[in-house]
């Protein structure tokens, strides 16, 4: 007849085995701990370039038609702030163009972007069709001036969350489809 009080043997073998599972629980919050104490952050694969430390523009007065622009809208909705660098003509107005087709790739969600142009609005007949998509304002404080570009006909963007909060910049020159999927990714 066999003993049913397990062999010491067979105790210490699922003892082994015991602290061997919680190893394996333990181990990924052990390297979590460690790799935040040494400061690393983990990069996300979006095309914009973070604004660190974020910033909140809920008290930049941008003037639209005589009236404040309001970053806290009733619905909550992101705000694409295009910034145009000196004399926005052709390659300007097609990057403008190019944002504006973004926002409309969202379908159903295109509602949940709005654009605003801070600057002398562009003139023509091209920018009479492609400004009609954006509210045209001004900037009085020009606490945009950090993110906008002195090369001539060029523009920038800033992507504005729905509480106001500045999340990323887009600079002079950058891929207008990188712009497309990361409106994608956040506007759900």
């Amino acid at each position: 007849m066999t003993d049913p009080i397990a062999s010491p043997e067979k105790a210490r073998a699922g003892r082994l085995k015991l602290v061997l599972i919680m190893l394996v629980f333990l181990a990924p919050i052990v390297a979590a701990g460690l790799l935040t104490l040494s400061g690393w952050q983990p990069q996300g694969k979006g095309n914009g370039q973070p604004i660190v430390p974020q910033r909140s523009l809920a008290d930049v007065r941008v003037d639209v038609g005589g009236a404040p622009w309001a970053w806290r809208d009733s619905e909550p909705r992101l705000t694409l702030v295009a910034l145009p660098g000196p004399g926005c003509a052709a390659r300007c107005l097609q990057t403008l163009a190019l944002m504006r087709n973004a926002r409309i790739v969202l379908n159903r969600n295109a509602d949940r972007l709005r654009l605003l142009y801070i600057g002398a609005a562009p003139e023509g007949a091209d920018a009479a069709s492609v400004m009609g998509d954006y509210a045209v304002g001004t900037d009085p404080s020009n606490a945009f001036d950090a993110f906008r570009p002195t090369e001539p006909d060029s523009v920038a963007t800033v992507l504005v969350e729905s509480n106001a909060t500045a999340l990323a910049w887009y600079p002079a020159g950058f891929d207008p489809n990188g712009l497309r999927k990361d409106l994608q990714k956040v506007i759900r």
